[in-house]
């Protein structure tokens, strides 16, 4: 079992920056792949971030790419999301989310775990 809570969500205007965190609890944290979604008043919950179980490997949705950054440190237990030139369109509440595969991964359906979730306001 994984326990999972985000927090570091907030209001900043358009261009600003932000840091979430994901504090993870379990024995085999480090074998777990992790994965950021989003998900949007009215829309589905999608895809941002996967960091492999080693931190070796990042993949990242087109959306966010170039402005967001994944990282994890296994020895703390901790996941971070790294938001950048923040867009009015990343207005979401972000989830962090545990992969048992360890690997990178972008269906929903394939992480076992969930957080919370914390809200992101972009204003413009």
């Amino acid at each position: 079992q994984v326990q999972l809570v985000e927090s570091g969500g907030g209001l900043v205007q358009a261009g600003g920056s932000l840091r979430l965190s994901c504090a993870a609890s379990g024995r085999r944290f480090s074998s777990y792949g992790m994965g950021w979604f989003r998900q949007a008043p009215g829309k589905e919950r999608e895809f941002v971030a996967a960091i492999r179980w080693s931190g070796g490997s990042t993949y990242y949705a087109d959306s966010v790419k170039g402005r967001f950054t994944i990282s994890r440190d296994n020895a703390e237990k901790m996941v971070w999301l790294q938001m950048n030139s923040l867009k009015p369109e990343d207005t979401a509440i972000y989830y962090c989310a545990s992969d048992p595969s360890g690997g990178l991964n972008v269906l929903i359906s394939l992480y076992d775990y969930w957080g919370q979730g914390t809200q992101v306001t972009v204003s413009s």
